[in-house]
């Protein structure tokens, strides 16, 4: 199948990059292929940058770098439009925005005027810049960095905000092996430049139509709506998931359908992909001592199989 053959060459090709993280690397592939947003967050020097970049060349798609800091201000983003002589008339000069990629370096560094120009983009694929509104390249992706948030200088994500990224991901430190390659091997900042696109724009619809296709029986949507339920039940969060992340949900699970080679979503889609597409979005009961990932795949523990 052709789109088997596509999601190999991006997986392996990704996989040269960030070595070691095979797990992580095919979320985030099947994020973009979901059509959502990416949020990367870890400690610094794990590679967050990297795979952003990586992500962008690698399915051949135009991206701008940002780098977020306490006093960026929305136009920074957005554009502006200045006066030129020559035209006697108001010039619009987009921002960083108008990519088809967007890396938003330490996402969390920036005040929350600046994260809500973001958000309209992120929602509406579209910005507001002094009362007339401009729509943004297709597709649009934001890949998000963010730090950990007992770092200083760091403004915690508003809820509505982490609830417009598809997954969150954590890259962790690498093991043994893929240190050793990291350390004896080339610099990978190096590496970035040589990265040929694995995708044409329309090989990438192509993709995001396919997973579209991909079926999903009752008997599964009986088993996705028993996990959305439980997580409003009050037994495990405080607040259950919203629809929207629900169909993010669903959408998710198609996506790693088709990587995983099938034509339908299996149960093992859907828990595979679980803790990365809501654990942002929950905030675990209490004294649990449990962080929301581990509650999240306590409750699918405790969630009976269709």
């Amino acid at each position: 199948m052709h789109a088997q053959h596509k999601i190999k060459s991006l997986l392996d090709q990704l996989n040269t990059v960030i070595v070691g993280k095979e797990s992580q690397v095919q979320d985030c592939v099947a994020c973009l292929l979901a059509g959502g947003h990416l949020l990367i967050e870890d400690v610094p020097g794990v590679g967050k940058t990297t795979l952003a970049h990586a992500l962008a060349s690698t399915f051949g798609l135009r991206f701008s770098r940002v780098q977020f800091t306490a006093d960026l201000m929305p136009s920074d983003l957005t554009g502006v439009s200045i006066y030129e002589r020559g035209k006697e008339a108001f010039i619009f000069h987009p921002g960083p925005v108008f990519a088809q990629v967007l890396l938003a370096d330490e996402i969390n560094r920036a005040s929350p005027k600046t994260q809500s120009a973001l958000l309209e983009a992120m929602e509406e694929r579209q910005v507001s810049v002094e009362g007339e509104t401009r729509a943004l390249p297709h597709p649009f992706f934001v890949i998000a960095t963010q730090n950990p948030h007992d770092q200083l200088g760091t403004f915690a994500l508003p809820e509505s905000q982490l609830d417009r990224f598809l997954m969150r991901i954590s890259l962790g430190y690498p093991d043994r092996n893929a240190e050793r390659m990291l350390l004896a091997g080339s610099d990978r900042r190096d590496m970035l430049d040589h990265l040929p696109p694995q995708l044409s724009l329309d090989e990438f619809e192509q993709l995001q139509q396919a997973v579209l296709r991909v079926h999903t029986s009752d008997a599964l949507l009986n088993y996705v709506q028993d996990l959305i339920t439980a997580t409003r039940s009050g037994r495990w969060f405080l607040q259950g998931l919203s629809p929207r992340a629900g169909i993010a949900l669903m959408r998710a699970a198609k996506a790693q359908a088709l990587i995983s080679g099938r034509d339908y979503v299996a149960p093992d889609d859907v828990q595979a992909i679980l803790p990365q597409t809501v654990a942002h979005r929950l905030i675990p009961v209490g004294d649990a001592g449990r962080g929301a990932v581990e509650q999240v795949r306590a409750m699918i523990e405790a969630t009976p199989l269709p």
